[in-house]
């Protein structure tokens, strides 16, 4: 009798054992693709990029500018005495003298330069005349020294031609050393002495 409860036992036992396991199946391992996988990984998530709402250089207004850009020429007023026209042009530099080395006609750079500001004036003002004064030192004979004031005057007159003045508008005179502009007797004055003076003469 003990062996036939013994076996009875062990095969109660068994049958437990298989109701268990079929009652609590293992959970199946969850499967992974590989490929899937990768993608997940390689794949950046979606982020927003905010956008720059500066506004471009395009849309920034130019500045102004503040430069002149009429470029018509200036008539200047000056006093309606001729007198007075003539101060006020000499003071400001419209007309300017030419001067000359001793015994020279022939223009120098600085010549050249002051009869060309005095030729811009002059063509911007075309309501004035033009007297030219041939002035000389003190040296010399009185003769030669009318006659070197005069090739001064005309190279003077000739060169603000050249410049666009009218010639109409100009004539010339030679005062030889006549009429000083500084009565010293050394080079300091005769160097102010050698010279074409420009001087208005009446209003068209």
């Amino acid at each position: 009798m003990s062996k036939l409860w013994k076996g009875f036992l062990c095969g109660l036992a068994l049958v437990a054992v298989g109701i268990l396991t079929t009652a609590c199946p293992k959970k199946p391992k969850p499967q992974v693709n590989p490929n899937t996988a990768t993608q997940a990984t390689d794949t950046a998530p979606n982020v927003d990029i905010p956008t720059n709402t500066a506004p471009t250089a395009s849309t920034v207004p130019e500045p102004r500018d503040f430069v002149q850009t009429d470029t018509r020429p200036q008539v200047e007023e000056l006093p309606l005495d001729i007198e007075g026209a003539n101060r006020v042009a000499q003071e400001r530099g419209y007309i300017k003298d030419a001067f000359f080395g001793y015994d020279e006609a022939a223009l120098s750079s600085d010549a050249q330069a002051a009869l060309t500001a005095s030729a811009t004036w002059l063509k911007n003002n075309p309501k004035y005349n033009l007297l030219v004064e041939g002035h000389c030192d003190e040296r010399g004979t009185e003769q030669y020294n009318l006659a070197l004031g005069d090739r001064r005057a005309n190279t003077v007159k000739d060169y603000l031609a050249a410049l666009g003045v009218d010639s109409s508008r100009m004539r010339t005179v030679s005062y030889g050393e006549e009429r000083p502009f500084d009565p010293g007797h050394e080079e300091s004055s005769w160097s102010q002495n050698r010279r074409a003076h420009l001087v208005l003469v009446g209003n068209r």
